[in-house]
Formats: C-alpha cells, structure tokens, sequence
C-alpha cells in the first residue's frame, strides 16, 4: 500500500469563520504536529481538492504562514515547514559565541577579503586619517549548515596588518583577541528592519524580498574603533529579545 502524503481529511464549511482561517488552522496542524522542518506540505493543487477551496484561499491561508515564519517558500520548488528562528538577546558577543550558546553549530562561507579605503562614514566611524586603508570582510554565516546572516565588516589595516594571512573561518573576536591581544569589550548597534534584493536573497538562499533584521555595530577595543559591521539576518530564521526596565534609562 501506498502510504498517504496528502494532508489529513479535514471540513472547510462555510459560516463566520473564513475558509482560508479554517484551512489555516489544518496547515498549522500538519507543519507543528505531523511534519518536520524542510518538509514540504501538499500542492496548491492537492489542497484544492482536498478540501474543496479556491486557490485564492489556500494562497491567502500559506501567505498568512509564511508570514509567521512557520513555512517558507522556495522558489521552484514548493512550500516547506520552517526552520526554527534561531532566538538572541542582545549582548556583545561574535556570531560563533551566540550561536553555540544555543547549542547551533556555527559555520562561514568566506566571499571576499580586500582591502582598500573606506567609505567616509566608515573612516570616520573608525577614527581613520585620510587616506588610510581598512580590510573589507564579507562572509556568510550559518547554523547547523544553514544561512543565517551576511556579514559586511570594515576592519583597519594598522590594527591588524597580516589579517588576510589568517583562517576566516571561525570566531573574528575570538581571532583578534588570540591573534592580536585585542579584545572587544564594548559595541555601539543599530537595528532596522529591510527587504533582501537578489544579489543578498541568492546568498543567504532565501527568496527574493525575504525580511531581513539589519544590524550595523561599532565596536572598539580598550576605546579604540576596529570594527564598523553590517549583518544581514534572515528574518525568517532569527529573532531578539530584549528584557524591559522602565527604572533604567538608554
């Protein structure tokens, strides 16, 4: 016997409740109780039929899910049950330490490493002289062999002469610190929020337009600036926390 892929027989009835509310429901059912994350959940076409809907109301009831994070797309290929968001609260930590601490196995796909002058706002950001050089680090970060984060940093050449000498692979802080005695102990972040265009979508492996968590962090050394980063996380697969006191000030 051939076993059943299709989702469990279900009443989509007409009332109050919407139908693409109700077929909501069944497919929050099947992503959190009968299916694992990266599998694919039945075809626009199957869902149709089997529960006697339109198309317009099983897109409505995937958008609504895709939207909450608990599937995603993938273009050509179908709809699938979510990873997880990977949870952070916000603290001065590398990727390697924040991911680890979450019991995730860190990793990085190395783009490009040059080095070159900065833009102004970088330069100033690093307290840079005119016409000083700084190494432009791109990577892509992941957890559990999974794309998480596009990482664009800015790091000056002074302070670290030899760094494309070096194994990119692993904790940046952790190499400065042992490589380089410098030790990051204080961070100046923004946050906002964005849309991921092509060239970004393609290398974090998400459609295009996925939401992204944009965070650009100044980091210095015993007062000194040696670190001006932009990281690009999947809004889909990544969330903060941050625990409020009314009795403290920013």
């Amino acid at each position: 016997m051939t076993p059943r892929t299709g989702p469990e027989p279900g009443r989509i009835t007409d009332g109050p409740r919407p139908k693409h509310a109700q077929l909501t429901d069944v497919l929050t059912g099947l992503a959190t109780e009968g299916r694992g994350p990266g599998t694919a959940i039945p075809s626009e076409r199957e869902l149709m039929t089997t529960y006697g809907v339109s198309r317009a109301t099983v897109r409505k009831a995937i958008d609504t899910l895709v939207s909450d994070g608990l599937l995603e797309r993938v273009h050509g290929k179908g709809t699938f049950v979510a990873r997880p968001r990977v949870e952070s609260r916000l603290h001065l930590a590398s990727f390697s330490q924040d991911m680890r601490r979450r019991g995730l196995s860190p990793s990085t796909r190395l783009l490009a490493l040059e080095c070159g002058r900065p833009p102004v706002e970088v330069a100033r950001a690093l307290a840079m002289r005119g016409g000083a050089l700084a190494w432009r680090l791109s990577r892509v970060r992941l957890a559990d062999g999974a794309p998480i984060a596009l990482e664009d940093g800015w790091y000056p050449r002074a302070v670290l002469p030899d760094l494309d000498t070096r194994d990119l692979g692993g904790s940046l802080y952790a190499l400065l610190a042992d490589a380089y005695g410098i030790v990051i102990d204080r961070g100046e972040q923004t946050l906002w929020s964005e849309a991921a265009d092509g060239v970004t979508a393609r290398r974090l492996e998400a459609p295009v337009h996925t939401p992204l968590l944009v965070f650009r962090r100044i980091s210095t050394a015993a007062g000194r600036p040696v670190e001006h980063a932009v990281s690009r996380y999947r809004g889909d697969r990544y969330q903060v926390h941050m625990s409020l006191d009314r009795n403290r000030s920013g």
